[in-house]
């Protein structure tokens, strides 16, 4: 290989998603003593060293590192990393921000288990970066090829570097994914036993983790939530009561109309007409 100074790169001037936005990414192969830095970035940024070696310094912390290791700037973070003088890397990156990131970010285990990382059993991370890289450009399109592939990126960390351990999860996140399979599955004939196996818990820890986080028994967040969405198709005047009792997970018209009434203070016939009623808001 050419010791011949090289870069591709592509940066993008106006960030149009907010939940996740590639700002730059590519390939370069550095000079001599090639540095960035000391300074910060307002995104999160990966390298990933194909060849070469280098430095990285981060939080007082320098790092020697070489072909198949990886780095991660965070934003707001003081950092300086600096090729080799004899061997300089050639490196491929990644620069992304956006409300979804740090969530993700999470998800890959870097944030917690320091800013370096180590891959060396394939050229799957080169890659995945050299996708991005690829279908990088500034058209709607081509911003939502290299989210997806940025995507395929952090997923393919979350499963070498991430957490798969069940009895980790906190809690709340177990009441998150029992809301979740509500939200896509409330329609259906589900009960609060579905539910709880959905979240991998049993129906009494399902129980006691709603009354912690929400205040609320499972039951209750259901019948709660399919009256909500009833309040909602029945505002539309498009659908009949009956029609809006089984697209909420009610078997029987009736059932949905007592249940109604007991949530919203008048029956679901004369909901939609308005009058002398709860809003949603109230009821929410």
């Amino acid at each position: 290989m050419t010791n011949e100074e090289f870069r591709h790169s592509f940066k993008m001037s106006v960030h149009n998603s907010l939940g996740l936005a590639v700002y730059s990414c590519g390939v370069q192969r550095c000079g001599p003593n090639h540095s960035w830095g000391p300074a910060v970035r307002d995104h999160y940024l990966i390298h990933y060293i194909t060849s070469g070696c280098g430095s990285f310094t981060c939080a007082g912390k320098t790092y020697s590192l070489s072909a198949g290791d990886g780095f991660l700037v965070e934003p707001s973070t003081v950092v300086f990393y600096s090729a080799d003088s004899q061997n300089p890397w050639e490196y491929c990156w990644v620069g992304f921000n956006g409300s979804d990131a740090k969530r993700l970010m999470n998800q890959t285990g870097l944030l917690s288990s320091g800013p370096v990382f180590h891959y060396d059993k394939d050229n799957r991370l080169q890659t995945l970066l050299m996708n991005i890289c690829n279908v990088s450009g500034s058209s709607p399109s081509e911003e939502a090829r290299m989210e997806s592939g940025l995507l395929q990126f952090l997923a393919e960390l979350m499963d070498l570097f991430g957490s798969h351990s069940s009895p980790r999860l906190s809690g709340f996140e177990y009441v998150q994914k029992a809301i979740k399979f509500i939200d896509y599955n409330y329609s259906g004939n589900i009960d609060i036993n579905d539910v709880a196996a959905s979240a991998g818990i049993s129906r009494s820890h399902l129980y006691r983790l709603f009354m912690q986080h929400i205040s609320m028994p499972p039951n209750e967040y259901l019948m709660r939530f399919r009256i909500s969405k009833g309040t909602e198709l029945l505002e539309t005047g498009r659908l009949s009561v009956g029609e809006v009792a089984y697209s909420t997970g009610f078997s029987d018209q009736l059932y949905f109309s007592r249940v109604f009434k007991k949530y919203m203070g008048v029956p679901p016939s004369r909901y939609a007409g308005g009058g002398n009623r709860k809003t949603r808001e109230d009821f929410q």
